[in-house]
């Protein structure tokens, strides 16, 4: 169910309500640390269908478009042991056909108007989304809720997703020789099952998958009071609320959503542990942390944080690992969340055992530096000018936009928000980077996975 602070705005004696807000969002070419800057028009209206439908509507006429996304508040975090890969399967289900549509048509229909479509199924949600000529906006709205309400699922179109599953699995496999140990990373990193399985599932579960299993997922997740439709771009406001009460209203609103039983909080605890790997061509290894959840007062700062240690070439890392010592073969790395929770990953791989331990204690080393000496402004504008940079990019298209105020309704922050957002991201200080680093950046905190060669 969507959280209850998204819509603690709303009165629940009404039918459909509706408020618009205007989001005034930070210019690029302005100092980072400026709290007296120019904003940016950004108009959202949001109302909600009497069948908890939440929906939200952005008019942008720069362009002759529409994006619409529909996401889902499930994913892998919803799925019980021994069924894995639920939430995978029906993603590709959803495109398999309906009451009205046939198998892969709703494909050949974006793909005929010149439009693109795609989807996604992370953790804790599940997204479709698709961008056509803004006249096609009821073409889209119409395939999206035919799927909503009348998705057919048959043992055989089961079947054939099951294999096609099971083969991606398999492919993977085959491809990425450190596939088995991201996984086996998330294990340590989240001690819960509802965190830590695979998204892709696991081959022994997706075998055992029924059409039963697929029939009650879907009655039980994708249902209107347990979604969220964005619409912007090209739009006439007005017209767009009555397609959607046209094509959505009528749809009955689902069951409650059954809680997930996850943990509360993440403990700090440390691992260290080895894996060994016939297929690996080089050894490494993976690092994380756990760290403040989503939003709260320190994850702002450490996102910042990130940016200074892991992107791009004027990153502390990137200039000591390459440029200075030249000892690592490849790394990535970052803040990765998950439902309430976050962890800031690092994976890294060296040319040999004794190059793994270079890059280890030269990573250790510039994680200690930032403990106890003070970032210099410079180094701090720096960083926060290209989150800025891409903070801003993220809404710079109408899919991106649209994808943008999904993931925000769906995060712990509100619409209403927003405004404030960007704006703590730069508000912070050395003092704080230095406290964020003390606080987390520690031995008694610290998970690492070893990746040896057979």
């Amino acid at each position: 169910m969507i959280k209850p602070n998204q819509t603690k705005h709303i009165g629940s004696n009404k039918k459909i309500l509706i408020f618009c807000l205007t989001i005034f969002l930070f210019l690029v070419d302005l100092p980072a640390n400026d709290e007296s800057q120019s904003s940016l028009l950004f108009p959202i209206t949001y109302f909600k269908l009497k069948n908890g439908l939440h929906v939200i509507l952005s008019e942008d006429n720069s362009l002759p478009i529409v994006s619409v996304v529909v996401a889902y508040n499930v994913g892998s975090i919803n799925e019980k042991p021994g069924k894995t890969g639920l939430a995978y399967l029906l993603e590709n289900l959803m495109f398999q056909g309906s009451r009205n549509i046939s198998r892969m048509q709703h494909i050949i229909f974006i793909n005929k108007t010149g439009g693109e479509l795609n989807a996604a199924t992370l953790e804790d949600k599940t997204i479709y989304y698709q961008t056509v000529p803004s006249n096609q906006l009821a073409l889209v709205l119409w395939l999206e809720s035919d799927r909503m309400k009348y998705l057919e699922i048959t043992d055989s179109k089961v079947e054939r997703g099951k294999n096609s599953l099971i083969e991606e699995i398999q492919h993977r496999k085959a491809t990425d020789p450190y596939f088995e140990s991201f996984f086996a990373f998330d294990k340590l990193i989240f001690p819960d099952f509802s965190l830590s399985h695979p998204v892709i599932g696991k081959e022994e579960d997706i075998r055992e998958i029924t059409a039963n299993d697929v029939k009650n997922f879907y009655s039980t997740f994708y249902t209107p009071n347990n979604a969220v439709l964005c619409v912007v771009g090209n739009i006439d406001k007005i017209k767009a609320e009555e397609l959607i009460k046209k094509y959505f209203e009528s749809i009955p609103k689902g069951k409650e959503v059954p809680f997930i039983p996850v943990p509360e909080s993440l403990e700090k605890k440390s691992a260290n542990e080895i894996i060994e790997d016939s297929l690996a061509p080089l050894p490494g290894f993976h690092l994380g942390y756990r760290i403040a959840y989503p939003y709260s007062d320190d994850f702002y700062t450490l996102t910042i944080l990130e940016y200074i240690l892991l992107k791009g070439k004027s990153s502390r890392l990137y200039k000591r690992l390459y440029k200075k010592e030249r000892i690592v073969s490849d790394y990535n790395g970052g803040i990765e969340t998950r439902k309430n929770f976050a962890v800031f990953e690092l994976f890294f791989l060296g040319n040999n055992e004794i190059m793994v331990n270079r890059i280890q204690k030269a990573v250790f080393s510039e994680i200690n530096k930032l403990k106890l000496t003070r970032l210099s402004e410079k180094e701090l504008t720096k960083s926060k000018n290209m989150f800025k940079m891409d903070y801003i990019k993220q809404y710079s298209t109408s899919l991106g936009k649209a994808l943008f105020l999904t993931e925000t309704f769906l995060s712990r922050i509100t619409l209403d928000d927003l405004p404030l957002e960007l704006n703590k991201y730069l508000k912070v200080t050395p003092t704080d980077i230095i406290g964020v680093v003390n606080k987390y950046f520690i031995p008694d905190n610290r998970i690492i996975l070893y990746i040896k060669i057979k």
